[in-house]
C-alpha cells in the first residue's frame, strides 16, 4: 500500500479511521498495519520527524493494547486545586518516588525531541527489554524541559520520562536500548494545569504564560524547568496534556 501524504491524512475522516483500525481488537492485516503506520508517519512529518517502518510493530501493538487493556494512572495526591465557576484552573498534586525509564534527546525542536523520545519508550514497551514481552502502559508520559534566562527559549536536552507498571516498580526491566535507563525519581511535588492538542515550543509558551498568570508570585516554584504530562500518542490529535510547575520544597 502506498504510503499516504499529510494532505491525504487531512481528507480522511477521523471517525472512519478509529471506527476501522483503533476500535478493533481483531488482528490487522497488512493494508490496516500499512494505514496506521501512514497516519504516524504523516503525524511525525508534521514535527519534522521520519516513523521508519521497524515501527510499525509496537505501533500496532500499543494501538490494539489499548482497546483491550486499562491503562495504569502514575499514582499521586491532589493537595489543593483553584476553581473558577466549577471549572478547575490548576491543582497542587504530590507524586511519590518511583521507579522511571527515562531518555534524553538534545534535537533542534522540542517536539523532534519527544517524538524520537517516544518511539524508543513505545519499544522498550513492547519487547525491547530483558523481560522480552509487553510491560504495560502507564500515563502520562512526562517530558521535562529548562528554559534559558530570558525565559522564551528552550535549552536543547528533554528527558522523557515513563512510569514504570505497578508490577516492576521493585524489579525493573532492563532496557535493550542503551539510551534508555531505568531512574529511581524522589517524591516531586508540581502544580498542573490541562491543555488539549499538540505540544510545540509555541503552545507549551502559551501554557507557560497562562499557568503563571493564574498562580501569581511566588518563590516556591522553579521559573526556568518544567514538565508536559502527555496521556495519549502522538498520533491523537486533541490529546489531552498538562503543564507542569515543579515546587522547589518538594
Amino acid at each position: 500500500m502506498a504510503l499516504i501524504s499529510f494532505e491525504d491524512l487531512a481528507e480522511l475522516d477521523d471517525e472512519q479511521l478509529d471506527d476501522d483500525i483503533t476500535d478493533n481488537s481483531e488482528p490487522m492485516d497488512d493494508d490496516d498495519q500499512d494505514r496506521l503506520l501512514a497516519h504516524w508517519q504523516a503525524v511525525g512529518r508534521t514535527h519534522q520527524v521520519s516513523v521508519p517502518r521497524e515501527m510499525t510493530a509496537p505501533i500496532v501493538e500499543m494501538t490494539q493494547r489499548n482497546q483491550t487493556t486499562e491503562r495504569q494512572q502514575v499514582p499521586f495526591a491532589v493537595i489543593s486545586k483553584r476553581e473558577k465557576l466549577g471549572e478547575v484552573m490548576f491543582e497542587e498534586r504530590v507524586y511519590p518516588a518511583g521507579k522511571w525509564a527515562c531518555i534524553t534527546k538534545s534535537e533542534k525542536m522540542y517536539e523532534q525531541s519527544i517524538s524520537l523520545a517516544f518511539m524508543k519508550i513505545m519499544r522498550f514497551i513492547c519487547k525491547e527489554s530483558s523481560v522480552g514481552r509487553y510491560l504495560g502502559m502507564t500515563v502520562p508520559v512526562v517530558a521535562e524541559f529548562q528554559m534559558a534566562e530570558n525565559g522564551t527559549n528552550f535549552l536543547k536536552d528533554v528527558v522523557t520520562a515513563f512510569y514504570l507498571p505497578a508490577e516492576f516498580q521493585t524489579n525493573p526491566p532492563e532496557p535493550c536500548d542503551p539510551e534508555i535507563t531505568i531512574s529511581h525519581r524522589e517524591p516531586m511535588r508540581v502544580i498542573s494545569r490541562v491543555f488539549y492538542g499538540t505540544t510545540t515550543e509555541e503552545t507549551i509558551q502559551w501554557q507557560i504564560h497562562l499557568l503563571w498568570e493564574l498562580l501569581g508570585e511566588t518563590e516556591n516554584v522553579h521559573r526556568h524547568m518544567y514538565m508536559v504530562a502527555t496521556y495519549e500518542n502522538p498520533g491523537v490529535p486533541e490529546r489531552r496534556n498538562e503543564i507542569w510547575f515543579i515546587r522547589k520544597d518538594a
